[in-house]
C-alpha cells in the first residue's frame, strides 16, 4: 500500500518538481495550491504526510501547521521553505513541524527526510493500533470498545439510524478455570473470541474484549431484532465449539444481552445503552444462561 502525501505550496513548479524528485518512492501525491484550499484537502485526505509551503499569498504556512497539528496531531508536517535562517526552522519546529526541506531540493536529501517521516508515522499507527487490542484474544479492548461505542451512538443519533449493542459473557467461566486450569480458561477465551469475530455479518460491526470473560459486540445501523439474531448465531457458534480438555471435550457456553436505541430509558448516552444491555444480559443469566435476551425499554424478555 502506498502512502499518501499532500503538498501544499502556491507554486505549480514546485508541484512538477516533486512528482518528479519522489517518482521513485511508493507514495501517491496530492496537490493543493492555496492555505485554505490545503487545510480542507487535509480533513478531507487524511494524509500519511503533509509538505508545506511557508510563504503563501492566502495564508501563512506557520497558521496552516498550527490548525492542523491541533486537529491532525498524528499527521506529520514537513515545510517547504526557502529560508535558512534559524528563527524560521525553530518556529517550524515549536508549531510542531517534524522536519523541514530547503528550497531548492536535494533530490537524495528530500527523498531521505520523508522516508524518515513516514517510517516514524507507520510506527507510531503500529502502537497506536496496538494499544488498543487485547493481547490474549486479539480482539479491541476496553479503550477501543468504549471510543467505538461513543462514535457509534453519536452517528446513528446524527442520522437518525440505530445501533445495537451485544454483550456476551461464558457460563460458568470461573468453574472451568477451577476445574481445567487457567490455560484451558485462556484457550476457551481465544476460541470464543473467534467465533463472535466469525458471527460478526454487520458492516462496519467491532468485537471487543469488555474485561474478564465478557464480551461485546457493537452492530451499526442494527435494530433490536437483528441484533438478536446476530446474538443467536454466536451463541450458537460457541456452544458446537469443539474444546477439549485433559479429561476429553468440554462444552462451552454463553449468555447474551442485546439492546439498541430504543431500549435506552431516559437519554439515548452510550452509557444508557451498555446498561440496558447489561440488564438483559443478567436476564439471560437469571434465566437459565446459554441464551439470548432482549432489553425494550423497561420490560425483558428472552428467547432460548
Amino acid at each position: 500500500m502506498k502512502d499518501v502525501i499532500l503538498v501544499i505550496d502556491d507554486s505549480p513548479d514546485i508541484h512538477a518538481l516533486l512528482r518528479v524528485r519522489l517518482a521513485s518512492e511508493r507514495v501517491v501525491l496530492h496537490h493543493e495550491l492555496t492555505a485554505q484550499g490545503g487545510l480542507e484537502r487535509a480533513r478531507q485526505l487524511k494524509p500519511d504526510l503533509i509538505l508545506l509551503d511557508i510563504q503563501m499569498p492566502d495564508g501563512s504556512g506557520f497558521a496552516v501547521c498550527e490548525t492542523l497539528v491541533k486537529e491532525m496531531r498524528d499527521t506529520p508536517v514537513i515545510f517547504l521553505t526557502g529560508e535558512c535562517d534559524i528563527e524560521t526552522k525553530v518556529r517550524a519546529f515549536d508549531l510542531g513541524a517534524v522536519d523541514y526541506v530547503t528550497k531548492p531540493f536535494d533530490t537524495v536529501e528530500l527523498r531521505a527526510r520523508v522516508r524518515a517521516a513516514l517510517r516514524v508515522k507507520s510506527y507510531q499507527d503500529l502502537l497506536a493500533t496496538r494499544a488498543q487490542v487485547d493481547a490474549l484474544t486479539g480482539l479491541n479492548n476496553r479503550a477501543y470498545f468504549d471510543a467505538r461505542l461513543e462514535a457509534a451512538v453519536t452517528h446513528a443519533k446524527r442520522n437518525g439510524t440505530n445501533v445495537a449493542l451485544v454483550m456476551a459473557d461464558i457460563d460458568h467461566f470461573k468453574r472451568l478455570n477451577d476445574h481445567h486450569g487457567h490455560p484451558f480458561g485462556d484457550r476457551v477465551l481465544r476460541q470464543v473470541a473467534e467465533a463472535l469475530s466469525a458471527s460478526l455479518s454487520v458492516s462496519n460491526g467491532a468485537v471487543c474484549r469488555y474485561g474478564g470473560e465478557e464480551m461485546a459486540m457493537i452492530l451499526p445501523a442494527t435494530d433490536l431484532a437483528r441484533g438478536w439474531r446476530v446474538a443467536e448465531g454466536a451463541r450458537c457458534a460457541i456452544r458446537g465449539l469443539e474444546i477439549r480438555a485433559v479429561a476429553g471435550p468440554v462444552i462451552v457456553t454463553a449468555s447474551f444481552g442485546v439492546a439498541d436505541l430504543s431500549s435506552c430509558e431516559d437519554e439515548i448516552t452510550p452509557a444508557a445503552l451498555l446498561a440496558a444491555a447489561d440488564r438483559a444480559l443478567y436476564d439471560a443469566k437469571r434465566s437459565g444462561r446459554d441464551r439470548v435476551s432482549t432489553a425494550v425499554r423497561l420490560r425483558l424478555v428472552h428467547a432460548a
